[in-house]
């Protein structure tokens, strides 16, 4: 029997790429692979073009070039168009409980009881209310600062019918955008300034939310005596948290534009609130 002199090939046979100069015949680049090599190297390759695309249509713009998912514009008319959804099913819901406790009223029966629904997600019965030490030094701090405040007695009247007294800071100097319209719900004004602009304090106060939405960024309120509360929205950041004391004139916050569904540059949405009602900022501060 003729003895088969070709051997046989298999994953382990290297095999050599080169690239020769056409010119000097010198090698100028050469890798020595296998088939085993080869084929982990085309595998790692096709897993890192995989994963590669995978992250840049999950986190940039790139996924909405996909057709059918939706861009900015159209997520923002489906969040909104829940928030209205949610609202007319509540109305609604109202509505039926109003003509039913009109009819039970018409028939001579007792108006229905109105019930209010907890939370089930919730576990009530395992909500402990402590102080903290925070709380604990924030008190004391405001003891302190208070002991010889003339201002401060045992009632509880207010020391001014009106704000005809009060001397608002103004929180920003800019060009006004837009005007407080109680029409569209606009219960403040826009102020239009320079960018990274510090936002003031208009009277003195205590710092009682701070924190981020969806509609309108970073926000933070401020109470005031007299039952004055005001509202500063759509900073790029805050320089206070809830609970800081603070006069008029300080810095808490910066100017910026954040929020998805009410802005549209950098500018400060300002409020002032009295005795639960809006009131207009151009009617008490000069912007």
């Amino acid at each position: 029997m003729a003895k088969d002199d070709k051997k046989k090939s298999n994953w382990r046979d290297k095999y050599r790429f080169s690239v020769i100069n056409d010119h000097t015949l010198e090698e100028v680049w050469r890798v020595i692979l296998t088939r085993y090599n080869a084929f982990l190297l085309i595998t790692f390759l096709l897993v890192f073009i995989i994963w590669s695309t995978s992250t840049l249509i999950s986190f940039t713009n790139l996924r909405e070039f996909i057709p059918g998912y939706p861009n900015v514009t159209m997520r923002r008319n489906i969040l909104m168009s829940a928030i209205r959804l949610d609202s007319l099913d509540r109305e609604l819901k109202l509505r039926d409980k109003y003509f039913d406790n009109l009819n039970s009223i018409i028939s001579g029966n007792q108006p229905l009881p109105l019930s209010l629904r907890q939370d089930s997600a919730k576990n009530y019965k395992a909500i402990k209310f402590s102080t903290s030490p925070e709380d604990s030094v924030l008190r004391t701090r405001v003891e302190n600062e208070e002991r010889y405040n003339l201002t401060l007695g045992p009632t509880t009247s207010e020391s001014v019918s009106g704000l005809a007294s009060l001397h608002f800071f103004p929180p920003v100097k800019g060009i006004v955008s837009a005007r407080y319209e109680i029409r569209t719900k606009h219960f403040g004004t826009d102020i239009v300034t320079k960018p990274k602009a510090l936002v003031s304090a208009v009277l003195d106060g205590t710092v009682i939310f701070t924190g981020w939405t969806m509609e309108t960024g970073f926000v933070i309120e401020v109470q005031h005596p007299n039952n004055i509360v005001s509202v500063y929205k759509h900073n790029a950041s805050l320089l206070k948290e809830t609970g800081d004391l603070v006069r008029a004139g300080d810095a808490i916050s910066v100017v910026g534009d954040s929020g998805e569904l009410y802005t549209s540059g950098p500018h400060l949405h300002f409020e002032i609130w009295y005795k639960g009602s809006p009131l207009d900022p151009e009617k008490h501060i000069l912007f």
